[in-house]
């Protein structure tokens, strides 16, 4: 079975479409997204683009501010600071990554919780080790949602998630540890990793490596979530992170890249900024 991001994503947005609609005549006024663009990174462009797009469909208020790659990082703070201080946001995100001269841990930690709308601010990923409520990271609240979507019973399941980072690896293991699976989280450093993606019935791959998960590293039934976007070195088209068309015969569910954890990690962005308003009105 390939599960479709895409076909996911547009009923959860025609869903959240009524919702905003509906939010904006109670309250006067459309939940707003802000989002602080450095530079002009084709690619960070690119995604900024995809997200004010996302916002008008859905009614979702958005706000691009764009700033020269010059900026200083005080200056950047002092925009953080303003819209912080701003009742009219609801959401403010950070595109990364930021220019070298920056440090982007300070900047993230500046966002307050309450309108970190990627789930990154420090008392945000404290709150999701904790099982407290709090914004989860779009990405890996994408996976979860697709697993469910998959009819997947996570619960006793062998989980391995390949890649540690932040944004991704380690809270997706988090999340799903919390949905009672048992979670081996493997990396570049893994000894003879192909016998442990081997053992997963739940394989989750976030290792930025075009097509590095290859037949011989799964095992028939395993549930394979591919969160790579890449270009395929040879036709230089869009690729995940797994060899798709050699694993594919072998697994009971797998999503393909493009179409499947891209749409829903933007979809995820619009469920937060909905939720953030939300909380703000003392809902």
């Amino acid at each position: 079975m390939i599960i479709s991001g895409k076909d996911l994503s547009a009923r959860m947005k025609a869903e959240m479409a009524e919702e905003v609609k509906q939010l904006s005549e109670k309250y006067g006024r459309a939940p707003h997204l802000v989002v602080v663009l450095v530079g002009d990174d084709p690619a960070s462009v690119s995604y900024v683009t995809g997200k004010s797009k996302a916002s008008e469909a859905l009614g979702i208020r958005n706000t691009t501010i764009r700033k020269d790659v010059s900026i200083s990082e005080e200056e950047l703070l002092g925009v953080i600071d303003d819209l912080n201080n701003d009742p009219g946001v609801d959401g403010i995100l950070i595109q990364l990554p930021l220019p070298k001269h920056i440090n982007s841990d300070r900047v993230i930690a500046a966002v307050r919780q309450d309108k970190d709308v990627d789930g990154f601010h420090p008392l945000n990923v404290a709150d999701l080790q904790l099982k407290r409520p709090c914004t989860l990271p779009c990405t890996p609240m994408g996976v979860m949602l697709m697993l469910k979507e998959a009819g997947i019973d996570i619960q006793g399941k062998r989980a391995v998630v390949v890649g540690r980072s932040n944004i991704v690896g380690l809270p997706v293991a988090k999340l799903l540890l919390d949905a009672n699976a048992t979670v081996t989280i493997a990396h570049s450093r893994t000894k003879d990793l192909a016998s442990v993606t081997r053992e997963a019935e739940i394989l989750v791959v976030a290792i930025g490596r075009p097509k590095f998960i290859t037949a011989d590293m799964v095992s028939e039934g395993t549930v394979v979530m591919d969160v790579g976007v890449n270009r395929d070195p040879v036709t230089g088209k869009l690729c995940g992170d797994v060899d798709f068309d050699a694993v594919a015969p072998k697994a009971s569910v797998i999503t393909p890249v493009p179409g499947g954890l891209g749409p829903m990690t933007i979809t995820c962005l619009m469920r937060n900024t909905i939720d953030l308003f939300r909380r703000h009105q003392g809902e």
